[in-house]
């Protein structure tokens, strides 16, 4: 990923008693959250999340955060701090522990359980983990947390204060300021206000809906629409939703439980994290709603409801392969309702359609946010981030968590209320406290970090336009045999082409052309076969692309005999 900021150069030497902030990622996109502090020569990481693939990213499982830029003073980190269990501020842990496998992980008991299973997952022991919850306050180094209560869209969320010689910074995390949460925990605005009162030298906000006039809806405005579901279905009913949104997943539990219907998880991440969620009391599972998914066929279809991962429409999850219809046990029946109970990711639209088009396709009744109020984000709206600014008045704001557009709106808020130093940057550049004062101070490197399969930062920028170009345009093969003494063309062109409906006589045209130009760079001195290669890769591109418009790759195959 080029840089944003080209005109910046590497930060200069830290200068004594100032805090730097390196945002390593989700500054400048809605995933990949993680940002270095450094002070006094020491680190503390906050946040080590991962990216989803788009459709231009053929391949590629994951992105990661780019900590190249500390990768050589891993020991200086003394904690990597969680503030919650989503995957996009918690699924780079584990490739990070790789690299450091002691490092002290800092969460609440939700985050640090969810965490636990992902690191089995990998295989990696279990580091020192410190349980925290809202209040409590603990060092690390030369940094000293503080730890406040935060509403988002999963249970134990927490804001986090920093503070060190050059200052106190509260980071918020995601949150929102829901004041009627399912949970009966809201975000902490007593905490805000009596760190406002101490100082707080840098605010670190959420910007995921700055756009966002007002106030974002209450969880509990979303029970009519699921109460309406449950009421008008006839049949079997299929909930999709986030693995981890605890949360909507009691909604309907409950909603289950008033209308008589048993219920089975579908999805490995989905059964994982409920199991989690229930053993630690964050989910409260009614006595015997809960029976095994392939159980559920056994019942009457007007007694079944499925709670499914891929509400995103990731091709591998399960409500993708129910709308495929190759789920090994779920196949959609006429009638059926399937409940997309999330919003959509920036960059998923299309995955989604495509999945809602192959269930209606099948005889699904399809309830999403475009046609029923059935979701609500996690994130404050406009509103909340004017109370939160004006509540804590921080000296300095550096918007966090969103596109380059989120960032941009949050800072104009910041502004709007009177703060005159807002620092709005992207991932990579470096921000200096010095003094009191947010600047930045220069830029390093923070591209893409692929992960495809087992691979790790093997996979580049070029290689990803090779497999978009294989996607989008075929490949043609050329294969020349010369003659190892003169150098002329003995046998040959063989040509074949996948990904187009061309058949070997389409190429019969450009067979002489090959022939005269591999003919002719020999003439003209050529003694390699890479330069032959390249003879023949210049004469069937310019066909292919003056007679079909295509531009496909090329693999011209040059052999001497």
């Amino acid at each position: 990923m080029s840089h944003p900021h080209p005109e910046l150069s590497a930060p200069t030497e830290l200068p004594e008693g100032a805090l730097r902030v390196i945002p390593l990622g989700g500054l400048g996109e809605v995933g990949r959250n993680m940002t270095a502090f450094e002070y006094a020569g020491r680190l503390l990481i906050v946040d080590c999340g991962v990216l989803f693939p788009e459709d231009q990213q053929p391949g590629v499982d994951l992105i990661l955060p780019d900590w190249s830029a500390i990768r050589d003073r891993l020991d200086a980190v003394e904690a990597l701090v969680l503030t919650h269990g989503h995957e996009d501020h918690i699924g780079a842990t584990p490739y990070l522990l790789r690299e450091r496998a002691d490092i002290p992980l800092v969460g609440s008991k939700l985050t640090l359980a969810l965490l636990r299973s992902k690191l089995r997952e990998h295989r990696l022991r279990e580091t020192v983990h410190h349980e925290v919850k809202e209040g409590d306050r603990l060092a690390f180094g030369p940094f000293d947390l503080e730890f406040v209560a935060v509403n988002h869209s999963i249970p134990d969320a927490l804001a986090v204060a920093i503070r060190t010689g050059a200052g106190l910074v509260l980071h918020t995390g995601d949150f929102k300021m829901d004041q009627l949460p399912l949970d009966g925990r809201i975000t902490d605005l007593r905490a805000f206000a009596r760190l406002g009162e101490e100082g707080v030298d840098l605010f670190l906000t959420d910007s995921t809906n700055a756009e966002v006039p007002g106030f974002t809806t209450a969880e509990k405005k979303i029970t009519p629409a699921i109460e309406q579901v449950f009421r008008e279905s006839q049949q079997r009913i299929i909930v999709a939703c986030f693995a981890s949104h605890v949360h909507r997943v009691q909604q309907i539990l409950d909603a289950a439980v008033k209308h008589g219907r048993k219920v089975g998880y579908v999805g490995r991440s989905m059964v994982r994290n409920m199991q989690i969620a229930s053993e630690l009391g964050y989910l409260h599972v009614p006595e015997e709603v809960i029976v095994d998914a392939k159980e559920l066929a056994d019942l009457p279809p007007e007694r079944q409801v499925l709670i499914s991962t891929g509400s995103q429409g990731e091709p591998m999850s399960a409500l993708s392969r129910i709308a495929n219809g190759t789920h090994n046990f779920v196949q959609i029946e006429h009638g059926d309702t399937v409940l997309l109970a999330s919003s959509l990711i920036p960059g998923n639209e299309n995955a989604v359609y495509r999945v809602i088009n192959g269930l209606v396709r099948l005889g699904a009744n399809v309830v999403h946010k475009g046609n029923a109020l059935v979701h609500v984000s996690g994130h404050a709206s406009a509103g909340e981030l004017l109370y939160c600014y004006n509540i804590v008045r921080p000296r300095n704001v550096m918007p966090v968590h969103g596109e380059i557009r989120h960032l941009l709106a949050n800072g104009d808020l910041a502004r709007a209320v009177g703060i005159e130093r807002v620092v709005t940057v992207e991932d990579g550049v470096v921000v200096d406290l010095v003094d009191g004062v947010a600047r930045v101070a220069g830029k390093v490197e923070c591209g893409y970090v692929f992960v495809d399969g087992t691979s790790v930062g093997d996979i580049t920028e070029s290689e990803l336009k090779d497999r978009r170009i294989l996607g989008e345009e075929g490949f043609i093969s050329v294969i020349v045999v010369v003659d190892s003494v003169s150098g002329k063309v003995s046998a040959g062109p063989e040509i074949h082409a996948r990904g187009h409906a061309w058949d070997e006589g389409a190429f019969d045209e450009v067979r002489q052309p090959i022939v005269d130009a591999v003919n002719r760079a020999v003439a003209e001195g050529a003694t390699d076969t890479y330069q032959l290669q390249q003879a023949v890769r210049r004469t069937i591109g310019r066909w292919v692309s003056d007679t079909h418009r295509r531009r496909p790759m090329i693999i011209p195959v040059v052999i001497e005999a």
